[in-house]
């Protein structure tokens, strides 16, 4: 890999060429500059250096994204120790099993998820240093009590004339060497640590380079959570490596808080989830051009052109109005807000990935992306659907290139379970792919449900119906006694500002059932409906934990 090609390169270079522009805002809160950052990176080395840390060493950062979780990251990695992100939404039995598996030196930690983690539960760290302030909340070592307690003396000594732009010079790493642990929050239950290389990094943000527009003094946005990677690569990485001036909402994403803080941060490019875009659309654009969701989307070729741009711009506002492309990635897109946004000519694409290659694996502009697809194989990867006729067929998606990981931390056997002895990923997801390469997902084969009449059914599509239809928040098919049952979440709020009671909304979702079972074949017919009063537990990416709730009681 040549030296324009390393990953630590592109911060260096960011750090230097983008010295006196801002870098890192918490939003509602302090910015520090990319010159701020480079000098709290150079004291943290210091700190590193004289507590006897490593480069490969194991350190941990747990908490809500802010610039100071940006700053542990990139003081780490820059350093050349191996940093383990760890969703702050984990459960402190999760995040104290985490610590001690990746045997984790040290621990940044917000101060919320603090709260609930216990010390003694996490016996190999040397130290806890807390991310608002950055002070030294535990120490187990002489060593980094005194250099925390000396760091400023220490630099003033190394750098008696000031620290300067050409003072940033880090490591130069190789590109098969480790550089983050990544603990995946599954579906299935339980974390694997997937080990990312140099590589996958350079390689990930190479692409964001190639496709997106971020100049030196752009905005962004970062607000999936830094510890999954398709936020710290698509936010985070890339949108510092690019000069950009990154905001953390340092808060949960809510339709409110986007529309407040978009308005005024304006940012050039975004990444997130589709609840949130399918929440702003149905919430805050359909209603506003017809009181009915379902009857607008029935009847969306009727929509004259006034009326579609009307909807676009409204759909842009919504979002800052300043943005290139939204980039949607981390779970399914429902089906018909999707037909709704290609129809007026809203720039979203889907990207397609996982935490195992860093995450991308196929994505396109949202000029070229076909309806339902999620783009084609990224650069640098190669990608196929394991089935004798792939563009009829749907069969497994099977991955390799620069992306992939080296394999999952201390598991050899998951790794073989995944990766099998050509090199290819198998990622569990089925798909078809079109003679033109674009590659449209299915479902999970492990959620795919099999009938005793030899049928298979994806869930995920009939969900996407059905979380379409009246006062329907979320939703999960599955099978119960061979009949397909829908376990469903109403949207309560909705349902009671229209004056029904929960009588009433029982018999909507009753009627739901019984209108799309006329859009289904006979072999996927809903035979019952349960109501859930709470939403579904989902992992970080908002996705629901399916395996809790396999066994649909009564």
């Amino acid at each position: 890999m040549e030296q324009e090609q390393r990953f630590i390169h592109y911060i260096e270079q960011s750090i230097r060429n983008n010295w006196d522009r801002n870098a890192l805002t918490d939003y509602k809160g302090a910015t520090l500059q990319y010159k701020d950052v480079a000098r709290k990176i150079a004291k943290f080395h210091i700190v590193l250096e004289s507590a006897g840390i490593q480069p490969g060493d194991k350190i941990a950062v747990c908490g809500r994204n802010s610039a100071h979780w940006a700053v542990a990251f990139l003081a780490t990695v820059t350093y050349g120790a191996v940093i383990v992100p760890i969703l702050h939404e984990f459960k402190a039995d999760n995040i104290h099993n985490i610590v001690n598996h990746s045997e984790a030196k040290m621990l940044f930690v917000g101060d919320q998820a603090w709260e609930n983690l216990n010390e003694e539960q996490m016996p190999l760290l040397e130290g806890v240093v807390l991310l608002p302030d950055f002070s030294l909340l535990v120490s187990r070592s002489e060593k980094l009590t005194y250099a925390c307690e000396h760091r400023n003396e220490i630099y003033g000594m190394r750098y008696p004339k000031n620290f300067r732009p050409e003072h940033v010079v880090y490591r130069k790493e190789k590109p098969e060497e480790l550089v983050i642990i990544n603990y995946t929050s599954g579906t299935t239950g339980y974390s694997k640590g997937v080990m990312l290389p140099y590589r996958s990094i350079w390689s990930n943000i190479a692409y964001c380079h190639e496709i997106l527009p971020i100049k030196p003094g752009d905005t962004m946005v970062s607000m999936l959570p830094l510890g999954h990677v398709f936020g710290m690569v698509y936010d985070f990485l890339y949108g510092f490596s690019a000069g950009a001036h990154l905001y953390f909402l340092t808060r949960m994403p809510s339709p409110k808080i986007i529309a407040q803080s978009f308005s005024e941060i304006k940012p050039r490019t975004i990444a997130c989830v589709p609840l949130i875009v399918e929440k702003i659309i149905k919430k805050g654009i359909l209603p506003k051009l017809d009181n009915t969701i379902g009857k607008l989307l029935l009847h969306v070729p009727i929509l004259n052109d006034k009326l579609k741009a009307a909807a676009r711009q409204t759909a842009m506002d919504a979002f800052g109005g300043n943005f290139d492309q939204i980039i949607i990635g981390g779970a399914p897109f429902n089906a018909e807000v999707e037909a709704f946004l290609k129809m007026i000519g809203f720039p979203y694409t889907i990207a397609y990935g996982m935490t195992e290659c860093g995450p991308i694996i196929c994505s396109s502009r949202w000029e070229n992306l076909k309806q339902k697809s999620c783009g084609k194989a990224t650069t640098r990867m190669e990608v196929r659907i394991d089935s004798p006729e792939p563009q009829t067929q749907a069969g497994e998606i099977i991955c390799k290139g620069d992306n992939l990981m080296l394999g999952y931390y201390k598991n050899p056997e998951a790794t073989a379970q995944i990766i099998d002895s050509d090199g290819w990923l198998h990622t569990g997801d089925l798909a078809t792919m079109d003679e033109e390469g674009y590659v449209t997902v299915r479902g999970r084969s492990k959620n795919l449900l099999l009938t005793s009449s030899g049928q298979n059914i994806y869930p995920e599509e009939i969900e996407s119906k059905l979380n379409n239809m009246p006062y329907v928040s979320e939703s999960l098919i599955v099978l119960q006694n061979d009949k397909l049952v829908a376990l469903i979440y109403p949207d309560f709020d909705d349902a009671f500002a229209h004056g029904l009671a929960q009588a009433d909304v029982e018999k909507a979702m009753e009627s739901n059932r019984a209108e799309l079972n006329q859009q289904l074949p006979n072999f996927s017919q809903i035979t019952k409906v349960k109501i859930h009063f709470e939403e579904f537990e989902k992992t970080a990416k908002k996705s629901i934990k399916r395996f809790m709730y396999q066994e649909a009681k009564g």
